[in-house]
């Protein structure tokens, strides 16, 4: 048996060793997590409040938005020893948020797909019951994978570093401090990466080529615009969100960590819930006439009530 020592804590790397450098990526993250999180929490209450918003689209929408503030306030970059247990459920909550964020924007494609390829049939298709038995069956779905591969990513021992070359627990970094042999596990996340992701990936594709040959057969210009400006955003998020997961997560372990591991980690964790509200809000109209009335309505009724 080789010489070895249980891990009880590990350390995740920082983005650089001078302090001047860490100090300032301690505040721009904590800027961006504060910005995020106001702009997704905004993203709730406005799709709750108005009524002309409970529509599947603004549904999932909702839910994007709360899962984007759990996601990214359980990555967000820590400087500070991580105790067994709590990467444990770090390395948890990241792959089961990863999967439903994946499932949710597969859910989005599919509702633009109804909308814009059958809108007579589209109110029968995409009920609220409906809506609500796909973000059950995504989040029942998403504890099994994400129990599954913490299960079997802990079942290692490390000893070679307790270093983490990442900002957060995640597998791929932990696999690389296993002294015993992953070539299992990257088989196993490799077929199950491909196996989910790439599903997925080809729904989404397919929706979206049914939409554009829709779309090109508008005889209005600004049908055509309208229906562009609800895909394009979209496609853009999921392209960003699957490539750099890809990169990081379908790697061999063998290969050696670098900086750059890091920053494709900031785009699948904190880039896509930090523009989630830039790109599906402040560029939709409903929405902003939406804020600008809860605003209205708000300082109307405090208004009233010093008048009172």
């Amino acid at each position: 048996m080789p010489n070895s020592t249980m891990m009880i804590e590990f350390l995740p790397m920082g983005f650089s060793d001078e302090w001047e450098l860490r100090v300032l990526h301690a505040v721009t993250f904590s800027l961006m997590y504060f910005v995020t999180l106001i702009g997704n929490f905004l993203i709730v209450i406005v799709t709750t409040l108005d009524k002309s918003l409970h529509t599947p689209m603004y549904f999932f929408l909702r839910n994007l938005s709360i899962l984007n503030a759990c996601y990214i306030s359980v990555t967000v970059p820590n400087s500070s020893a991580i105790s067994k247990a709590g990467c444990v459920a770090q390395v948890f909550l990241v792959v089961f948020f990863v999967y439903v964020e994946l499932l949710f924007l597969t859910f989005m494609a599919h509702d633009r797909h109804v909308a814009i390829c059958q809108p007579l049939h589209y109110p029968v298709i995409m009920n609220l019951r409906v809506c609500v038995h796909m973000t059950l069956s995504s989040i029942l779905g998403g504890l099994v994978y994400s129990g599954f591969h913490t299960g079997i990513t802990f079942r290692h021992r490390f000893c070679h570093s307790n270093v983490i070359h990442q900002f957060f627990c995640d597998i791929p970094s932990l696999l690389k401090l296993s002294c015993s042999d992953t070539f299992g596990n990257e088989m196993i996340i490799f077929a199950s990466g491909l196996g989910s992701g790439g599903s997925c990936i080809i729904f989404i594709i397919r929706s979206y080529i049914h939409v554009f040959s829709t779309v090109l057969k508008f005889p209005s210009g600004n049908n055509r615009a309208k229906a562009f400006s609800t895909c394009i955003p979209h496609i853009l998020m999921v392209s960003v969100f699957l490539t750099s997961g890809f990169c990081v997560y379908l790697r061999p372990s063998g290969i050696s960590a670098t900086i750059w591991d890091i920053m494709l980690s900031v785009f699948y964790s904190i880039i896509p819930p930090a523009f989630n509200p830039v790109i599906y809000s402040l560029r939709n109209e409903q929405i902003k006439c939406a804020i600008r009335k809860i605003m209205i309505n708000y300082f109307n009724q405090a208004i009233y009530r010093c008048c009172c």
